[in-house]
């Protein structure tokens, strides 16, 4: 077997024999809000890095807030001396870039993997639960499906344009299902498939949805946890890139629109055992139910997670299937965690709480936390919405009963790391409060 080294450095090699026109590659990597950070780098130093050279930036790049300012948070960012922390190059993500005017490749950068690994960086916290279930025999296979907006490039004072159809240049602002609308969008939508595909991402299905320029993409399933969070990042990336080539504006923004649905990211998720049993399966499907009660008894103490922002938690208890409460059911898509119909060996969860705009490596190591104890803890689910509509748990709808609800939830803290729940916790309190210091134009009108 080849070395690591060895590996990237052929990868790296090829890729320059393959795209002789790329000066530059991103290095890329999210941090705690789902935004890409790094640096660009020139394809010949990239070599060296490949070959054993340190990649380092700093660490408290992870800790940005949405809007890329730094808190206080703990001794982090203003008394830390703001240190570097090792980076290492993903394998298999050195890829070229079509949406740019420039000749470009990206690669996706992890601390995961490194002698010092950051405990608070997303990925690494994904890694940490994934070898933890490998450790137990358990091998989650994993699709993520997100929704998106299309809107037109310029923005009316600031405010989202509906998306111009080509076919008409009239304005799309009916909501509906319609396969037409994929027809009437085939250029945009055709080329954000093919660019994902040329990144390395699985899509399948594409399709229209209920919102005015809202379309769902769906991704493969992937025995790879981190892999399947890998293309959910990069396709949110390559998609904004693309519709801004078209003259469109592509957001995954929670909840647009007061008035139309807003947009999800739905996991599907299995477990199988070494021997490729489906672990849900077993025993008359018991341990399903089990997952599915761990799932909700941790679903309202990692709402942070998936709902990272204050208008994330608009979309909760909106116009179409977005849960009030934490809740199951089977082929029902108003739960929170639905179980679709399938043969016992695809058996699964589909989790549909998380919006759109959250980050998929924390989002998938909340959902599997969740499983590992219900397996763990063998408890029964409250009743599903098939035997009783009312049947749920309720969760916080704000953002800062969010935070205390997960900051000191024992089992989160032990599941996802204490270290990783006190700075994303601080992380999301700071930038709620951040979020408030803006007097808006309602204000005055209700108060002045």
């Amino acid at each position: 077997m080849k070395s690591p080294s060895a590996t990237l450095l052929a990868e790296v090699r090829t890729f320059r024999q393959n795209h002789p026109e790329v000066r530059y590659v991103d290095l890329i990597a999210l941090d705690i809000p789902g935004h890409f950070y790094g640096k660009r780098y020139p394809v010949e130093m990239l070599e060296k890095v490949a070959a054993g050279s340190p990649l380092k930036l700093p660490q408290n790049a992870v800790l940005l807030g949405a809007q890329g300012g730094l808190f206080k948070i703990g001794d982090y960012c203003f008394n830390d001396g703001d240190p570097d922390a090792n980076r290492r190059l993903v394998p298999g993500t050195l890829k070229p870039v079509s949406w740019e005017s420039q000749p470009l490749g990206q690669m996706l950068i992890t601390s995961d993997g490194t002698e010092a690994p950051i405990e608070f960086e997303p990925r690494e916290v994904l890694t940490k639960v994934l070898e933890r279930l490998h450790h137990k025999g358990i091998h989650p296979v994993v699709a993520f499906e997100l929704e998106f907006y299309l809107f037109d490039k310029k923005l009316d004072d600031g405010l989202p344009q509906f998306a111009r159809d080509p076919l008409s240049d009239d304005a799309d602002d009916q909501p509906n299902l319609h396969i037409e609308r994929l027809s009437r969008f085939s250029d945009v939508l055709d080329d954000m498939a093919q660019t994902a595909k040329a990144q390395g991402i699985d899509i399948t299905v594409i399709a229209a949805e209920i919102g005015p320029g809202q379309f769902e993409i769906n991704f493969g399933h992937c025995d790879d946890g981190l892999r399947a969070a890998d293309w959910a990042a990069l396709f949110c990336r390559s998609t904004r890139g693309v519709a801004l080539k078209h003259g469109y504006r592509a957001s995954f923004m929670a909840k647009p629109y007061l008035q139309f649905p807003g947009s999800g990211m739905h996991v599907h998720v299995s477990l199988y055992d070494g021997g490729g049993n489906n672990v849900l399966a077993a025993h008359q499907q018991q341990p399903l139910r089990h997952a599915v009660a761990g799932c909700l008894a941790l679903l309202p103490h990692c709402m942070p997670i998936f709902s990272p922002n204050h208008n994330a938690f608009r979309r909760l208890g909106g116009t179409v299937n977005a849960a009030t409460r934490a809740s199951w059911g089977f082929e029902d898509r108003d739960a929170c965690v639905r179980i679709p119909e399938s043969d016992p060996r695809n058996l699964r969860i589909e989790h549909r709480l998380a919006s759109a705009d959250a980050n998929p490596y924390l989002v998938l190591a909340a959902i599997l936390a969740g499983l590992e104890h219900g397996l763990e803890t063998r408890q029964e689910p409250i009743a599903p919405l098939n035997e009783d509509r009312s049947s749920g748990t309720d969760f916080p709808v704000d953002m800062l009963d969010a935070v205390r609800a997960m900051q000191h939830q024992s089992v989160v803290r032990d599941k996802l790391g204490a270290e990783f729940v006190d700075v994303y916790c601080e992380n999301k309190r700071q930038d709620h409060l951040a979020f408030q210091q803006e007097i808006s134009a309602r204000e005055y009108r209700w108060f002045l």
